[in-house]
């Protein structure tokens, strides 16, 4: 919490009266002008000091990104930034409308509970219907409880809170009336179909329609939003061969005989206004079905990584191409991502998924859910098979929920899960 502070030059800082003790010696050490509880600032007289103008070039916020690779930095988000992303989700992606009802759980210290489930209602004048966060991490069926109630249309998660409703369908509550649900979206991991499937099956007597899943694409770094696919759709997924997508980087549609395949869903076209391109290692656009690095160029991109300019060079071209760190591959004007480029595992000439080596393992494993296991590769001369057992709530999460491989990956490295040496092995 210090050192985000310190990165984002904080002067003041509002906190629940719960950590307020907790936070103290820290708000002490920075010499912050303001601290405390809002209500305790509800006395407090303002300076009389001129107001600071702000135009759509400055920086309406610093968004600290979820560190999936590395420490957070602030993301510096302009003011033209956020009108042009709440713009697109509601004109385009969700085609908000009067009669629109809002319902999140999602975090506002992270991208998506606070653009999408926020600001955006807000531009819109929508209601929105919040519940807090940890609420749902315990009784994830209160989220379906408060969208029946108050007939709510709009709502967003990760993968894994589809997951959890499924793990609690036994607790369906009374009366459970889903059919006002025309957009439940998906973002902010990878997107599992067979979790989807399951939800569609559990939830669609209880009126919940496969054609209301709404995958999407997005992150910090654009605002929010960069895709979003076809309303009234439901998920599309494009099975591949997966020998030919780990020798060659091509996404070619599987066949009869193909024996090793691989699910992928598309996540629809990129907002208006804005650009998408996949291109190899040379910087070269690449074709359908061709593998490559996802840059995003537009209105909602960031200014650059705040007081960073170094790191915002290694992401941000001259021109306004945004580097977002994921692969994939384009699909009949849609992009399909596949992962993220640092995440990928080399073996022998081929390129592992670690969510495939994850997935298989989640499910051959009783009791096993989203994010209890981890893959990621260790440099070492040789070959050898890693198994470690960590107990539970010891993978690293970023703030969105989702694991962290890099992170897990050092603390690894660090012997955070007990000596190095000794946690090697030949096991299968």
């Amino acid at each position: 919490m210090e050192r985000l502070l310190r990165e984002a030059r904080a002067a003041a800082l509002f906190t629940p009266a719960e950590i307020l003790p907790w936070l103290t010696p820290v708000a002490e050490r920075l010499g912050l002008k303001l601290f405390g509880t809002v209500e305790q600032m509800r006395g407090v007289q303002p300076r009389a000091e001129a107001p600071v103008p702000s135009g759509p070039e400055d920086i309406a916020y610093l968004q600290f990104s979820s560190g999936s690779t590395r420490h957070p930095a602030g993301v510096a988000v302009r003011q033209r930034a956020v009108m042009a992303n709440t713009s697109g989700i509601m004109k385009h992606g969700l085609k908000m409308q009067m009669g629109d009802r809002t319902t999140s759980w999602l975090p506002f210290y992270h991208d998506m509970g606070l653009v999408g489930f926020l600001l955006t209602p807000i531009a819109g004048q929508l209601s929105i219907d919040l519940m807090p966060t940890a609420d749902f991490a315990r009784r994830p069926m209160m989220w379906l409880s408060i969208l029946s109630e108050y007939k709510s249309t709009l709502s967003f998660s990760p993968s894994f809170g589809y997951e959890l409703c499924v793990r609690r369908r036994a607790n369906v509550p009374e009366g459970l009336d889903l059919s006002s649900w025309r957009a439940a979206g998906l973002g902010g991991d990878m997107i599992r179909p067979h979790v989807l499937a399951a939800f569609v099956e559990s939830f669609a007597p209880h009126g919940f329609r496969a054609e209301a899943l709404v995958p999407s694409y997005g992150m910090a770094e654009a605002t929010l939003a960069i895709s979003f696919a076809e309303l009234e759709r439901g998920i599309r997924t494009d099975e591949i061969d997966l020998t030919r997508l780990e020798t060659e980087g091509r996404a070619e549609k599987a066949t009869e005989g193909t024996e090793r395949r691989r699910q992928f869903v598309a996540c629809g076209a990129v907002l208006p206004e804005h650009e998408l391109d996949i291109r190899d290692t040379e910087g070269r656009s690449l074709p359908d079905r061709q593998v490559g690095s996802i840059l995003v160029r537009g209105p909602s991109i960031m200014l650059g990584y705040d007081g960073q300019p170094e790191r915002t060079a290694e992401v941000l071209s001259p021109d306004g191409w945004l580097d977002t760190g994921d692969l994939g591959y384009r699909l009949d004007g849609e992009v399909v991502i596949t992962g993220r480029a640092k995440d990928v595992i080399l073996v022998k000439g081929r390129n592992i998924w670690p969510q495939d080596l994850e997935w298989s393992v989640e499910q051959a494993v009783q009791g096993l859910r989203t994010g209890d296991v981890a893959a990621f590769s260790v440099d070492e001369e040789g070959e050898e098979t890693v198994v470690v057992l960590v107990p539970p709530g010891g993978l690293v999460q970023t703030s969105s929920g989702k694991l962290s491989r890099a992170w897990t990956r050092r603390k690894f490295l660090e012997g955070a899960y007990g000596p190095v040496e000794s946690a090697k092995s030949e096991v299968a």
